[in-house]
């Protein structure tokens, strides 16, 4: 069957036999056991890059990763970070990344595949029905830390090279595959741009193997909003007050910041801040298309989050609030009394915090000039005595790729070929600051394509991912660089 597909590439790249897409597909189900244990074993590894306790875990599993690497043929570099400082003074090396490469045909095209090691803490106590770290399959679901985010997305594409390499890899692949994703990914931006003239200077696209489908219909994102994140910080009295005493006497801080809360955005979760929404690229007739056929259940979104009513109606109409216009979240107050019980205290300083998440586009400078001169205006018409400061402490830009790239036309015949139905083309509600830096820093043609479900809970309590998305993600991944080849 191998060489019968050696003979079909020969006659067409574009065209794959069906014999090549069952013996492909074939080896992956004939091995699916082992993939299945891998992800145990992985999962084993406590990589949790947020607590200094387990930074060696983290170290363990970068190594683990390499060495599966090895065994598949690639060469690696283990691309030294350096330190960690802490706030206590302490230092941790930070877990280097990998950087490996299979193949160097000047013939073929390159592609790079992004993926982390590390993950977000879990603990028994927290809410899991089972340990953490320890693999369970139940229900059609394979459970545990990492299982979605992202180490069980790292092995689907790591067991597609290995089915591909079986009959012959079609395009030269690199994979940068870090271990502090969860929080910041600490130096990777310095590396990116310290590479782009080595390590990156051949490469042609750029696939990020770390995200959900919308629904269980299999999904491919080209886009994300940025974040603009703020804070107000109102000061009064040189300490905290007694109301009793000094009720009714007072500018109170808290007052003027509820205030200014108030005035940010209206009911129906418009932001009420001038020229906001100036910039937002237009909405054509093409994009409206897209959202017509994608695959979304409100009742389904209503009975997951409990929501009574949502801000907008229709799916059209909510997931163009949710991707491709901006939203403004009021997030919390610091210095304010917040805990059970009562406590008469008039706080002398408040910092409230909210964020923008902001679209193409929009410019975080232009976003914080706005927010800054409208809240300056809304606090001289309080006329208030108490002192106010804006702060935008994240400007995280949006990010939009162009759908027509051949690394997005190979990933819809992928999609296609493995699942026989079209891909949804959908974006993020959230940001995703590696894939607005790897276009910036490197000027490349950068995809999502993650295998991840919609309900994977990645971050929270009982993360899993489906048997299903697993395995048939896996025949994604190897389809997708057999794809890619004929472009």
């Amino acid at each position: 069957m191998l060489v019968l597909y050696i003979l079909s590439l020969l006659t067409s790249q574009a065209c794959l036999s069906p014999v090549t897409k069952d013996a492909l597909f074939q080896y992956i189900d004939d091995h699916q056991n082992e993939y299945i244990q891998r992800l145990k074993d992985w999962i084993a590894v406590e990589s949790d890059s947020s607590d200094p306790l387990k930074r060696n875990q983290v170290l363990h599993m970068m190594e683990v990763t390499k060495d599966y690497i090895l065994e598949l043929g690639g060469k690696v570099e283990m691309a030294d970070l350096g330190e960690q400082e802490f706030s206590s003074g302490t230092k941790l090396p930070l877990p280097p990344v990998i950087l490996a490469e299979f193949g160097n045909d000047t013939n073929k095209p390159t592609v790079c595949f992004y993926g982390h090691m590390d993950v977000q803490p879990a603990r028994k106590e927290d809410g899991w029905t089972t340990e953490p770290y320890t693999l369970i399959e139940k229900h059609g679901n394979l459970y545990g830390r990492g299982a979605s985010d992202d180490k069980g997305q790292v092995l689907a594409l790591l067991h597609a090279l290995e089915s591909v390499k079986k009959i012959g890899l079609p395009v030269n692949v690199k994979l940068l595959i870090e271990g502090m994703e969860e929080v910041g990914s600490n130096g990777l931006e310095q590396l990116v741009e310290e590479k782009k003239n080595t390590f990156f200077s051949n490469v042609d696209y750029i696939v990020v193997t770390d995200t959900p489908w919308l629904s269980k219909k299999p999904g491919i994102t080209y886009g994300a909003r940025g974040n603009c994140y703020f804070f107000i910080e109102v000061t009064g009295a040189r300490r905290d007050l007694h109301s009793g005493g000094f009720g009714g006497t007072v500018y109170e801080a808290m007052s003027d910041l509820i205030y200014l809360l108030g005035v940010l955005v209206d009911v129906n979760g418009d932001i009420l801040i001038p020229g906001i929404y100036d910039d937002v690229l237009p909405l054509s007739e093409k994009e409206k298309d897209l959202y017509r056929v994608l695959q979304f259940n409100l009742d389904e979104l209503q009975a997951d989050t409990g929501v009574q009513e949502f801000l907008h109606h229709g799916k059209e109409e909510l997931l163009m609030h949710r991707w491709r216009f901006p939203s403004l979240s009021i997030h919390g107050i610091e210095g304010a009394f917040s805990g059970s019980g009562t406590k008469t205290v008039i706080p002398a300083r408040v910092v409230g915090k909210f964020s923008i998440r902001q679209v193409p586009n929009m410019k975080p400078s232009v976003v914080e000039k706005q927010v800054s001169d409208y809240l300056e205006k809304k606090f001289l018409e309080r006329k208030s005595p108490n002192k106010m400061k804006v702060t935008m402490v994240i400007g995280a830009q949006p990010w939009l790729a162009n759908m027509s790239d051949p690394q997005y036309l190979a990933a819809r015949k992928a999609v296609e070929r493995v699942f026989n139905i079209d891909a949804d083309m959908i974006r993020a509600g959230g940001t995703i600051p590696i894939a607005k830096n790897f276009e910036d820093v490197l000027g490349k043609s950068v995809m999502l394509l993650g295998i991840g479900g919609p309900d994977d809970a990645p971050h929270g309590q009982n993360e899993k991912i489906s048997k299903y998305n697993y395995i048939e993600g896996t025949k994604l991944y190897a389809a997708f660089m057999q794809e890619l080849a004929a472009f």
